[in-house]
Order: C-alpha cells, then sequence, then structure tokens
C-alpha cells in the first residue's frame, strides 16, 4: 500500500560539494526560490534594525529549528557544537558512568545504575540527586549536564548528590560502558527459552544469535523474544535478527518516499539459525521502530506469533546530510512498511488538529493486509498482536504515575524504609497501596493529565484577566472532583498500579536482571507464550501452518 505523502517545499542543502535538490524543488523553483528570498529579506532587515543587538548566529539556529520542529519530532537541524556534541557521544571512545541519568531542575536524577559499572561500585542508587560534578554545580549550568560525566577510562570524578535530602559525595571512576542489547536470556522451562532483546546496535545480532544457539544446546525447543520497551536502532540488525529465523531472500522491510532514490526493499542476505522452531514475540507500546519492524515482518511470514500490545508506531526514516561549516540536519526521507505493505509509522505530521498536534491514524478504519500464507493483518499505526493481552495496555492514570515519576519516587522512599529485603521479592499489600496513595498526597503529586493541565490553564488566564476571585469558587470545586476522580482511578487500577510499583521495587533491590528473573516465572505475557507453545494445534491454527 502507497501512502500518499503531502508536498512540501524543503531549501536545497550542499553536502559534500554537490547541490542536492529535492523533486519539488524541481517541480516549482520560483516558488522555493520566491520563499528564499523573502526570508533572506526579513533576516536580513531584522538584524539590521532590530532595536537591539542581536546574534545572526541564534537567530538562524532558532530559527531553522523551529521551522523543521513543525514536520516532525525527528527532522533536526545541528548547528557546529550540536555536531560536535553529537560525534562525541557515538564514536564510542568516551568512557561513562553506567547509569540510566535524567535531568531535573538543578539536578542529574539517577534512574537505574547498571551492576558492575562505575555509579554502582561508587554506591549511586536509583533516586540519587546529582547537585555537583568536579567543581561545577549544576544549579549555575544550563548545558547538557551528562557531558561532564564523560572522559577517558579511569578519569576520577568527584560528585556531590543527595539521598534523602541528605548531601553526600563520591569519587567515580570513569569505564568502559558496553550495555549489552541482549541483558537476559534464560531456559524457562524443560523446553522454553527466552531471550530479552532491549535495543539493536552493532551487536544485537550477534548477542542475539549466541544466546539462541545457546538455549537450543540447552534443549531448548521452543523461543520467546521479548521485545517490550525496545525502542529500536539499527535497520540492519532488525534484518539480520529477522534472519535468525527465515531463509535468505525474504522481503523484511520496504521503504518508501516521494523521491524515487529513497525508496528500498532489504531482504534477508545470510543463511538462518532455525525456520522450524515455535517463535513467540512479545511487544508493547514502548517497541518502536527496529522493534516493529521485527514483529511485524515475522509476523506477515507467518514466522511467529506476536502477542502483548499494539505497539508504538514509528515508521519514519531518518538520514542525515553534511551541509556547509560543519553543520548538518537530520531529514526524515521515507516511511516503513511491512512485507504485506502495512505502514508502521502511527502519526500523521502531514495533518495536525486544532491544537497543532499530529493527528492519530483511526484505528477503526484500519486497512486489511494479507500475510504471506493469506491470513488478514491490519495496519493503523504500529503493529497489533495476533494475541492482545489487556494487562500490556497501561491506563492513562498508569501512564500518568510513570511519566510524572509518581511509582519512581514512592519506591524512593520505600527502599530506604524497608533497606533490608535483599534477594526477597517485595510485595504490595493493600497497608503499602494505602502507604503509596499517602505518598502522592504527601508530595503533592500533579497527575498532569489533560483534563487538570487545561483546569490549571484556565486559573493562569483568569488571573491574568484579574478574575481568578470571581472563579475561585468553582474552580477549586472543579479541582476536587478531579481529585476525587483521580482517587477513584487509583483504587480502580490498584492491581495494574501495584505491580508497577513491584517491578520498581525489584530493581532496586536486584537490578535489572532481577526483575527479567522474577518475569520468566511470573509474568502474564510470558505465561500465556508457554501455554500457546503447549497447546501447538491453536499456535499452528492462528499461523496458518
Amino acid at each position: 500500500m502507497w501512502t500518499r505523502i503531502k508536498k512540501r517545499y524543503v531549501i536545497p542543502v550542499v553536502a559534500g560539494g554537490f547541490l542536492f535538490v529535492g523533486m519539488s524543488f524541481k517541480d516549482d523553483f520560483f516558488e522555493v526560490a520566491k520563499q528564499i528570498e523573502i526570508f533572506t529579506t526579513t533576516f536580513k532587515t531584522v538584524n539590521q534594525n532590530y532595536v537591539d543587538q542581536v546574534s545572526p548566529a541564534e537567530l538562524m539556529d532558532k530559527a531553522i529549528k523551529s521551522m523543521l520542529a513543525d514536520l516532525d519530532p525527528y527532522t533536526n537541524y545541528f548547528n557546529e557544537q550540536d555536531v560536535v556534541k553529537f560525534k562525541i557521544n557515538n564514536t564510542g571512545e568516551y568512557t561513562g558512568i553506567g547509569a540510566m541519568i535524567t535531568r531535573k531542575e538543578d539536578k542529574l536524577i539517577i534512574k537505574e545504575p547498571y551492576k558492575g559499572f562505575a555509579a554502582d561500585k561508587a554506591g549511586l542508587k536509583a533516586g540519587d540527586e546529582i547537585i555537583q560534578i568536579g567543581d561545577v554545580l549544576l544549579s549555575d549550568y544550563k548545558e547538557d549536564a551528562s557531558q561532564l560525566l564523560k572522559g577517558t577510562k579511569n578519569t576520577k570524578v568527584d560528585i556531590k548528590y543527595l539521598r534523602q535530602g541528605k548531601p553526600l559525595t563520591t569519587q567515580l571512576i570513569l569505564d568502559e560502558v558496553e550495555v549489552k542489547a541482549v541483558p537476559f536470556f534464560a531456559k524457562i522451562d524443560a523446553k522454553t527459552g527466552y531471550i530479552v532483546l532491549s535495543k539493536f546496535n552493532k551487536k544485537t545480532t550477534q548477542e542475539t544469535k549466541e544466546a539462541l544457539e545457546k538455549l537450543k544446546a540447552d534443549g531448548a525447543t521452543q523461543i520467546i523474544l521479548d521485545l517490550r520497551g525496545n525502542p529500536g536502532g539499527l535497520l540492519n540488525e532488525a534484518i539480520n535478527v529477522c534472519n535468525l529465523f527465515v531463509p535468505k531472500g525474504e522481503v523484511i522491510v520496504t521503504t518508501k518516499s516521494k523521491n524515487e532514490k529513497h525508496n528500498n526493499v532489504y531482504k534477508t542476505t545470510r543463511e538462518p539459525i532455525d525456520t522450524e522452531i515455535p517463535l513467540a514475540i512479545i511487544v508493547d507500546g514502548k517497541s518502536a521502530s527496529a522493534s516493529e519492524i521485527v514483529s511485524g515482518a515475522l509476523q506477515d511470514l507467518d514466522r511467529a506469533v506476536v502477542l502483548g500490545s499494539r505497539s508504538f508506531g514509528k515508521g519514519l526514516v531518518q538520514r542525515p546530510f553534511d551541509m556547509t561549516y560543519g553543520t548538518q540536519v537530520k531529514v526524515t526521507i521515507s516511511r516503513y512498511y511491512t512485507p504485506s505493505g502495512r505502514c508502521i509509522q502511527a502519526l500523521d505530521y502531514a495533518h495536525k488538529d486544532s491544537d497543532g498536534k499530529a493527528t492519530k491514524t483511526d484505528v477503526t478504519k484500519a486497512n486489511a493486509f494479507k500475510t504471506k500464507k493469506g491470513r488478514t493483518v491490519y495496519d493503523g499505526g504500529g503493529i497489533l498482536p495476533d494475541i492482545e493481552i489487556a494487562e500490556t495496555k497501561l491506563s492513562p492514570i498508569s501512564e500518568a504515575l510513570i511519566r510524572n515519576d509518581g511509582i519512581f519516587n514512592y519506591a524512593t522512599y520505600y527502599y530506604y524504609k524497608n533497606p533490608n529485603l535483599g534477594d526477597k521479592i517485595p510485595t504490595i499489600s493493600d497497608a503499602d497501596y494505602a502507604d503509596f496513595k499517602a505518598f502522592l498526597k504527601k508530595e503533592k503529586f500533579s497527575f498532569d493529565t489533560e483534563t487538570e493541565i487545561a483546569l490549571k490553564n484556565t486559573l493562569e488566564k483568569a488571573k491574568k484577566e484579574n478574575i481568578d476571585q470571581t472563579i475561585a469558587v468553582e474552580y477549586q470545586q472543579l479541582l476536587s472532583a478531579l481529585q476525587k476522580s483521580e482517587e477513584s482511578l487509583l483504587d480502580k487500577n490498584k492491581k495494574e498500579i501495584s505491580k508497577l510499583i513491584q517491578d520498581e521495587l525489584i530493581k532496586r533491590y536486584q537490578y535489572k536482571e532481577g526483575l527479567y528473573q522474577y518475569y520468566t516465572k511470573s509474568n502474564v505475557e510470558i505465561s500465556r507464550s508457554i501455554t500457546l507453545f503447549n497447546n501447538i494445534a491453536e499456535y499452528n491454527k492462528i499461523l496458518k501452518l
């Protein structure tokens, strides 16, 4: 299926001394030249006549980035400084602390330390708030603070951090950080091998192949491939992972664009490892891009049963173009399509709603396609599993708790309140859940639902118009009603939220490896996969084998 792409005009870019001109430029040279002249004249006029001194570089930087931001989140401009940072971050020549971190206000928050790496060795825990790196106070440093934690191997970095409000110090010794693409695999019963695939980097295929061969050697006769939370990565690795299970010469993914040179068909090029072993793939709403290529292709080729919930729907392809003066632009050049012809992309950035947001594909109007053996599958953005599992799809209240760190912050509080659990699996009792709700109230946690944000924005506008006092009573009534509704949703989704709290707590005491180990014994999606394998007639029926 070919999706029509809205016609757009782009400024030509110079790459390596040659002028690359898009088809739209050829189609309407005058219109493009006219708009460039208007832009240039405006830029010069403002620069020469504005009341205060302006920076031409900053003006142009903001102008280009704002222009591209209106297209989609993946088409980006990199100025000279951005390109240097990008190259540093992607050469692999630096080392790091071995932790997932995030910036929040004037702090760097440790979200997850990786077992055995520098942060872990220095005693840092999830929830610790780094406030100073060397002599640099993060409250005074507005750049990308994570750059301060990078350097050559064995570099010593003194840091100050807060733990539960108490100031502490430690020293990090930077080391090589290589987080595995396959962080866990195991034989989970007499017949079933389980492989977690967390990213698609240059070692993904090799690590997956080694795990598969080891499991088969240990007697596994059926495989579960877990792609939940996998954001994607390298396209060729996605193709090669598929190639482990399907023959050489199979179409895995197609890219389509208005520009013919970006239209490509990608096929497997190697001999497979095993084309017969029963295969189940688990996906969720955070499985994106390369994960969707693997799950979509193996579904379309009737090679695997896909379980879970609809995947993210990131089906736009980007390519970087080098430009003059050391700058670069990364452009969305095409869309991904599965072997049956389904478009993976869920959001349509060419068509915005009244709020300026990209419109989402209406799944009720999804188009039907046929797999290799004639099964009916549907588009609608992302990959729709053969077996949908309700527990895999999170409720809006749970997503808000994750997005705004409600569960993360409670897990930090719980960990220091109960420091000696060790390798015991924490259970969330009714008393613990009541404690969780009390914690949210005490911390004045904001769910930031669309309704809550709209209500707060209304009050802010009322304040500006000096009418907030006249609506104060009504506002408070609405806010109270909303909070009661949120309280009700917390109770309604207690089982789901308790599981999310438990998962986060297991990571605190036993790292991510402990969580994967726990999943092998208790996870709904894994259990459903094993049940499917044990009913080979159902498995064969789904795949029309």
